[in-house]
């Protein structure tokens, strides 16, 4: 049964209103994590479900027994506290999940590519092909040790997110590490050599733009992504296949959420007959960074 509200103050009330809006407000990003992708008509509404959510659970609380939001609040202020030294969901998180709800739906523009890709996806001059077959033939994602070095880098960052983003998760944190920890080496003037993806964990992930290319693509499609490798002049990058796209607008959300500085105010992408893909490059600061030209020369699928 409800609390009859005439026995308290009004400076008790507004107390107990400006605690239940704040305790809603630490909630929502925290229940948002474990409901799946929501986009309606390219807009991103799953926070505002568990908002909803949220608003339920508080006004439940007051209107079975008001007092008790108040230990609920200091107990969630405690929980984000403890959570700062233990590197768990905190005060910083709930920041960055609003931010990156407003920022995907608001700030983060489209840039489809315009480039040969667009009229001829499968299109290969024919100088380009010793090329095309040396990088081909490199990709490996059976190999035990890509594989365990993959596994092993897709739990590096936002498990914390893997119920909300799934499988997305493990792709953008093996991307994060091989893209924070790799290195531009020079091949040599006389010849261009291509590495295996064994090569280049063994040297320490060190190589030029088609070995990045090689490892990025062997290490994702170890773990269930579908890759390819576009070619340019004079640069080799790989692609992530987002899906349809209604997959593009959530990888899209997942972009902003995770990788919040700097600001993703814009996601570079190819896409024809339906299918979305994302530029990996090791120049790009986040998935979907900006292409280095549109002179595309061949279209490497894997």
């Amino acid at each position: 049964m409800a609390i009859d509200e005439s026995k308290y103050t009004r400076v008790q009330l507004l107390l107990l209103n400006l605690l239940s809006l704040l305790t809603l407000a630490l909630l929502a990003p925290y229940i948002n994590r474990f409901i799946p992708p929501l986009v309606a008509n390219g807009w991103h509404v799953d926070l505002l479900v568990a908002v909803a959510v949220s608003f339920c659970v508080v006004y439940l609380l007051r209107w079975i027994f008001r007092p008790l939001i108040i230990p609920i609040f200091l107990l969630a202020c405690s929980v984000m506290v403890f959570n700062k030294y233990t590197g768990r969901y905190t005060f910083s998180n709930v920041l960055n999940d609003y931010k990156g709800m407003v920022q995907g739906n608001l700030g983060a523009k489209d840039s489809k590519q315009l480039d040969i890709l667009s009229f001829y996806p499968r299109r290969v001059e024919s100088y380009r092909d010793k090329t095309v077959r040396g990088i081909r033939e490199k990709v490996n994602f059976q190999d035990s040790v890509v594989r365990n070095f993959s596994v092993q880098h897709s739990l590096d960052y936002y498990d914390q997110y893997f119920y909300k983003y799934g499988k997305i998760t493990r792709f953008l944190s093996l991307f994060r590490y091989i893209n924070n920890h790799f290195k531009y080496v020079l091949d040599s003037r006389r010849d261009e050599y291509f590495a295996t993806p064994q090569e280049t964990i063994k040297n320490g992930l060190g190589g030029d733009c088609d070995d990045h290319s090689i490892l990025m693509t062997s290490c994702l499609q170890s773990i269930g992504a579908r890759c390819r490798i576009v070619l340019i002049k004079g640069h080799a990058y790989p692609e992530l296949y987002c899906g349809d796209r209604e997959d593009f607008e959530i990888m899209k959300q997942a972009i902003v959420t995770l990788f919040p500085k700097p600001v993703v105010t814009e996601i570079y992408y190819h896409e024809l007959k339906g299918e979305y893909w994302i530029n990996l490059d090791y120049t790009a600061r986040h998935p979907g960074g900006p292409y280095m030209n549109d002179k595309v020369y061949a279209l490497i699928e894997l």
